[in-house]
């Protein structure tokens, strides 16, 4: 792989090549993708959406939409971070084609800002849900209609693919979704493969994968124009977009020190071990005088999670040159931080997050809730997708279709495109619309 085709400017339906000489600098392409993905609905509907706490009543307890934010700021400083040490080793990128060290930021903070957009509600627990539902429950009645691929895309129902679908997927007046730049759509593809084969490798690319068949051709033309290494002759596997690292990383970070946060400022953390985990990730960067003077846990916890994740940034970014051959070269296995020297008191501080807060009785109640209303509103709008595409429709389908927005069509065409449109649907709901929704189907009229 090369930075040249890895720093693609081209958009969907482009028939000219765009170039980054060429480009008005108070607004450069990749900038443009983040403006279109903050201002696009499915982002704004991320300020409901569960991050690990459900629900909470407390203002610095995140959201997704909080958590992608951050994300999003601690890619863009990891991203010119590795930019300019890029440009310094590669200086024709600079010199010949135009490339700026705040591009890496931009196309970094862009991917990070997408990075969760597919999540359906309730967190993690609603994949999982969604899954449950086609692998196990009344979905599996579907299995016979659809390939083998199709079957396990809604198996193994990945927030990424989800994602990906959301940022490309055409519709009238809207050809190629958001129409991002192929470098932001590159770096946000962390697992660059179709469901199946699962996991064929210990690569961290194998680890998910990427895209569902719906869109297997506008994710093959992403990557060819990239340049991505292909992995696979038999199945459509590429290697990472070397940025998808850093994208990545900016999420470890976020999610290793901020969880960590929220759980001691909900008192599900004691004090006195959050501020030892901590210390002992940014030990010899504290200033004694100005840490003393800190009166409240919040304000104390504030300074050494800046203090944390600037030395993760830094390591990130360490890390990320040394490899760099093996990265452009497609045979680094391993996320960044699993091989950061830091790597034992991150675990640590993710062991103490496991035990307190993501087990924490709120967070599975909310996991219990989130499985058994995604599994209603599934079963009612599941039969819905297959009545309609038996072209069989009840009196109560043909009611259940006046709740579906425009985006939603159903036809006697395709089930696995009704179904995965059902699933888009649910997932696009906040948590409280999910709530809502599932009161209506129960008779429960609000």
């Amino acid at each position: 792989m090369n930075w040249e085709q890895l720093l693609s400017l081209k958009r969907f339906g482009d028939e000219n090549k765009r170039l980054r000489r060429e480009q008005d600098e108070t607004r450069v392409g990749f900038e443009v993708d983040y403006d279109r993905i903050i201002f696009s609905t499915e982002f704004r509907s991320l300020q409901d959406k569960t991050q690990v706490v459900p629900l909470s009543k407390t203002d610095f307890v995140h959201t997704r939409l909080t958590h992608s934010l951050e994300v999003s700021v601690v890619g863009r400083s990891l991203g010119r971070k590795v930019g300019k040490l890029l440009l310094e080793k590669h200086p024709h990128l600079e010199n010949i084609h135009g490339y700026k060290i705040n591009d890496f930021g931009a196309i970094v903070a862009a991917a990070a800002l997408a990075h969760d957009i597919g999540n359906p509600p309730f967190g993690h627990s609603g994949e999982k849900a969604i899954g449950a539902y086609f692998k196990n429950g009344k979905g599996k009645q579907f299995k016979t209609y659809l390939a083998e691929k199709e079957y396990q895309d809604l198996c193994d129902f990945e927030g990424n693919a989800n994602g990906f679908k959301i940022l490309t997927e055409s519709r009238e007046g809207r050809a190629g979704g958001l129409r991002l730049s192929y470098a932001t759509l590159g770096a946000f593809m962390k697992y660059p493969k179709e469901s199946l084969p699962k996991k064929p490798t210990n690569h961290i690319a194998d680890k998910k994968y990427g895209f569902f068949q719906s869109e297997k051709q506008m994710f093959t033309d992403v990557a060819l124009d990239l340049g991505l290494t292909t992995r696979s002759k038999k199945d459509i596997s590429y290697s990472r977009h070397p940025l998808a690292y850093l994208v990545e990383a900016a999420d470890d970070i976020c999610y290793t020190i901020i969880d960590f946060e929220d759980g001691i400022n909900l008192g599900l953390i004691e004090e006195e071990f959050a501020l030892e985990y901590l210390i002992k990730l940014v030990k010899g960067k504290i200033i004694t005088k100005n840490y003393n003077a800190l009166k409240t846990t919040q304000d104390r916890v504030s300074y050494l999670r800046a203090l944390a994740i600037s030395t993760l940034i830094d390591e990130a970014a360490s890390l990320f040159m040394k490899h760099e051959d093996a990265i452009l070269n497609g045979k680094f296995e391993t996320a960044l931080l699993d091989i950061s020297q830091y790597k034992a008191q991150i675990k640590d501080i993710i062991n103490l997050s496991i035990k307190k807060v993501y087990r924490s009785k709120e967070v599975i109640n909310k996991e219990i809730a989130g499985y058994e209303i995604l599994n209603q509103l599934l079963g009612a709008f599941g039969q819905l997708a297959f009545n309609s595409y038996e072209n069989n429709l009840s009196n109560y389908d043909k009611l259940l279709i006046n709740l579906l927005p425009e985006t939603v069509e159903l036809s006697n065409d395709s089930l696995y495109n009704n179904l995965l449109g059902i699933c888009l649907y649910i997932s696009k709901l906040s948590d409280t619309n999910a709530m809502l929704l599932h009161q209506k189907l129960k008779g429960n009229i609000l």
